[in-house]
């Protein structure tokens, strides 16, 4: 009998299933979809936006088979400051970040330390070596988010109308620097270190308050800064750029840790050590647009002599030492994090 009542009974639950998908009534989901709400710094047309960021959310999408969705809000489109955005993301205001932890001096020592002056050599091997850094001495440093990747870029250089070649040219520049540890270097060879973010350095070129700044290339072409800075001055030898800042790409841990295990897979694949050559390798290649647009304006490219890198280097051991011993107060063995850092930086950059 019962099998003849559910004989009598499939036509009709067919027949609603059918009416329910005509009438558009969803039928029950067999998969779970999530949206996740990414917000950032930076404006849409910027490099790190469309050659990463947007480029990592498709791919997210079409590897989930559309069942996460990542709406992307940039330029700080949805409140606050660039110094907010660890702590949005930290307490699930938003999804997913991408920010500086430089932003936010102080909170994150151990990070600092792999920013300050000839850590970095290049993109690929000062993000692949940040990957070791990362799993020796970050863990805990982060243990309120679920990082995604932390990378840095081509490293930065001075963008001025003065060319600088030797030691005494930094003396009295005023120049704005994105971090403590563009701070350390500009200080440490008798330049004015100018703390300011990145949107006022045009207006503050323009107006004559900063002589120059200490910035990248690929962030420079978008603020149109190779128009204003037309000298741009590194270094000769193995190290042509002075620092790069840490950038960091987080996601909430609770929203992150709630996804279903396959969902899960999808993020980490394209995530940490999966992700960082990818990183490294768009960001040395958006740096090359950045000096090709300015070399295209007949801009001048200054590297200073290894020799007088070599006075740079000696004048910035004591600010250095000043430093790592400040932060050794705060309970961390800085100078032996400086030394591992650099030490895992040269062993990427020296692999074939």
């Amino acid at each position: 009998m019962l099998q003849s009542m559910l004989d009598t009974l499939r036509p009709a639950v067919a027949a609603g299933l059918l009416l329910a998908a005509t009438l558009g009534v969803p039928a029950p989901a067999t998969a779970q979809e999530v949206t996740l709400r990414l917000h950032h710094y930076v404006p849409p047309v910027s490099f790190p936006h469309t050659r990463f960021i947007a480029p990592w959310a498709e791919k997210v999408e079409r590897e989930s088979g559309g069942r996460i969705k990542v709406l992307i809000h940039p330029g700080m489109q949805l409140g606050g400051t660039q110094a907010q955005l660890i702590d949005q993301v930290r307490d699930g205001v938003v999804d997913i970040v991408w920010t500086m932890p430089g932003a936010t001096a102080g909170r994150f020592p151990r990070t600092e330390i792999f920013e300050l002056p000839f850590v970095h050599t290049h993109a690929m091997a000062s993000t692949m070596g940040l990957q070791d850094y990362y799993e020796k001495h970050l863990r805990d440093e982060y243990r309120d988010v679920h990082v995604l990747l932390l990378h840095t870029n081509d490293g930065l250089l001075i963008h001025a109308n003065k060319p600088i070649r030797r030691l005494e040219d930094y003396a009295g520049m005023r120049l704005r620097t994105p971090n403590r540890a563009g701070t350390v270097f500009l200080r440490a060879v008798g330049a004015t270190p100018v703390g300011a973010p990145i949107t006022e350095v045009p207006q503050m070129m323009t107006k004559g308050s900063i002589d120059g700044t200490l910035i990248s290339h690929e962030i420079a072409l978008p603020l149109k800064l190779h128009e204003m800075a037309r000298i741009h001055s590194d270094f000769a030898g193995p190290q042509p750029r002075v620092q790069a800042p840490v950038f960091l790409f987080a996601m909430n841990r609770q929203r992150y840790e709630q996804l279903p295990a396959d969902l899960k897979r999808v993020i980490d694949a394209n995530s940490g050590r999966a992700l960082a050559p990818v990183a490294a390798t768009t960001w040395a290649a958006v740096e090359r647009i950045g000096e090709d647009a300015a070399r295209a304006r007949g801009n001048t490219f200054v590297t200073m002599p290894i020799e007088e890198v070599d006075r740079v280097r000696a004048a910035l051991a004591p600010e250095v030492a000043r430093t790592l011993r400040e932060l050794s107060g705060r309970g961390i063995d800085a100078q032996a994090l400086y030394d591992d850092a650099r030490s895992m930086v040269l062993l990427q950059a020296v692999r074939p």
